[in-house]
């Protein structure tokens, strides 16, 4: 036999897609070569696979070698093709039987001595191959990652010479056993470490429930980023095909995905010196971004005005659209980036506009300058906008015996009012459609004149007005009560608290 296939898969964005990797060995000098548009990293598998098949004692063919990683238009990268490469010549030379080798996708790095070394992006990789209806081999640190997709036969080996044994004798690794599943506690701080502000928790329990976006603005040291911190605690629990959707987000980035947090809402809090790049993603061949690393769980922006203002517009798309595409002159890719927005602002640039406790002294030019910052499209984009006011010193002190709310006890109230939410439209309140919002936001007479009234004492806009709606349906099904009343409107045009200052 001179030719072999084997399947393996490429990584683009967060998908998978299918490599086929051929493998031919033909007459005349000796050499190899790889084709199929390898990068650098690909180029050099060659003298990889040649230094572990001879330190596994296997003969290396003293031929002429041709890889093809098919389709050729695709670009491959890493040390993923490694492993599939090195059993292609030890197929094609007859060194291994050939016949099983469609029943596995193979992916892994290899080492000079033949041992396997973990690579990124395994979850995608599984769960094509599960839908391919195929085995995976991986290299043992990766089997954990792979197992988070169920319905898939894994087989986790630590050397080459293992899978070469598995493949000549036939089940000789044992499938990889999955442990089971469960919900990462949550960990950190809870909302009852929050003294006072009820109006600002109050906000967070809505934020929370209906995925709502949240702007707090308050002076210094008032407790704008200890509530944020505050709010993966109390949001509920996401699905299993959420669960996937992050960890694979997390996977193909640079930071990796630890099996340890599967299932729990990621948390991001980049720096206001952030550039666009560093938010949305990008590089010559495209990483996610701050925005996609958030996807399923919140993204925390605290001194909002301090960012550029030509980095808060890219947020702009994908606050509506739910996913970001980047795209190079080479290359393309697109990462979901369906992020929960929290931010913060202090309500001028000394930060004491409003602060019985110290006087501003900021122009009205200097303050509309600061406010400027944010453009209005942005703002108009973010559901709700608070004031968080400095606490009075007496509540700093009071009684630690006082009875307060646990994050738990308003998870399990976020939680009741989010299923409410997906029963009645399979989506969170935020990212209902207009037609949706028609359908699910009906109000009474009473209702409509005090949204008409609001409407245009404080100019509001067409995507306002339906934010307001969505909100509202949020504070109802928190009471759960099936229509919207004016008490719940009437909270919920409260929550636009810079609307107030146009």
């Amino acid at each position: 036999m001179s030719l072999a296939l084997l399947y393996s898969r490429a990584r683009e964005g967060i998908d998978a897609p299918l490599v086929d990797v051929e493998v031919h060995l033909a007459n005349g000098l000796p050499a190899l070569s790889i084709v199929g548009l390898p990068e650098k990293a690909v180029q050099e598998s060659k003298d990889r696979v040649r230094g572990a098949l001879v330190n596994s004692r296997f003969e290396f063919p003293a031929r002429r070698i041709t890889i093809n990683l098919a389709p050729a238009d695709l670009p491959k990268e890493g040390g993923r093709f490694d492993l599939p490469i090195a059993l292609g010549v030890l197929a094609a030379s007859g060194q291994i039987p050939g016949e099983t080798l469609s029943q596995y996708e193979f992916i892994g790095e290899l080492a000079l001595s033949g041992e396997l070394r973990q690579v990124k992006g395994v979850l995608p990789v599984a769960l094509a191959a599960r839908d391919a209806g195929r085995a995976l081999v991986v290299p043992q640190e990766s089997a954990a990652e792979a197992a988070l997709v169920s319905g898939l036969d894994i087989y986790p080996a630590r050397h080459l010479l293992e899978i070469c044994e598995h493949l000549t004798q036939g089940g000789r690794i044992p499938r990889y056993t999955t442990p089971p599943k469960s919900r990462t506690p949550v960990s950190g701080s809870d909302l009852s470490d929050v003294r006072g502000q009820p109006h600002a928790k109050r906000a967070l329990e809505i934020a929370a429930a209906g995925n709502h976006s949240l702007l707090m603005i308050g002076p210094p040291g008032t407790g704008k980023s200890m509530l944020a911190s505050r709010l993966p605690g109390i949001l509920p629990s996401m699905t299993e095909a959420e669960a996937l959707e992050t960890a694979a987000v997390l996977s193909v980035s640079d930071q990796g995905f630890s099996a340890e947090y599967w299932s729990c809402r990621p948390f991001r809090q980049p720096h206001h010196t952030a550039s666009g790049v560093a938010l949305v993603g990008g590089g010559s061949n495209p990483r996610p971004g701050e925005i996609s690393l958030a996807h399923n769980g919140v993204m925390f922006l605290d001194e909002l005005p301090e960012f550029d203002r030509r980095v808060l517009e890219v947020l702009r798309e994908p606050l509506e659209s739910g996913r970001i595409t980047i795209s190079r002159a080479a290359r393309q890719a697109e990462f979901p980036a369906r992020f929960q927005l929290i931010a913060a602002m202090n309500p001028c640039p000394c930060g004491y506009l409003g602060d019985n406790s110290r006087n501003c002294r900021c122009s009205a030019d200097k303050i509309a300058r600061y406010r400027d910052r944010i453009s209005g499209p942005l703002m108009d984009r973010i559901d709700m906008h608070i004031e968080v006011p400095r606490l009075p010193t007496e509540m700093l002190h009071r009684p630690t015996e006082e009875v307060v709310e646990e994050s738990a006890t308003v998870r399990e109230r976020v939680e009741t009012a989010r299923k409410r939410q997906l029963q009645r439209t399979g989506r969170p309140n935020s990212a209902l459609s207009s037609r949706e919002v028609e359908n699910v936001c009906v109000l009474d007479d009473a209702g409509r004149a005090l949204l008409h009234r609001a409407m245009e004492k404080l100019r509001l806009s067409a995507r306002a007005y339906h934010r307001i709606l969505k909100v509202a349906r949020t504070i109802a099904d928190l009471d759960d009560q099936s229509e919207i009343q004016v008490a719940h409107l009437s909270e919920a045009i409260g929550y636009r608290r810079l609307d107030r200052q146009a």
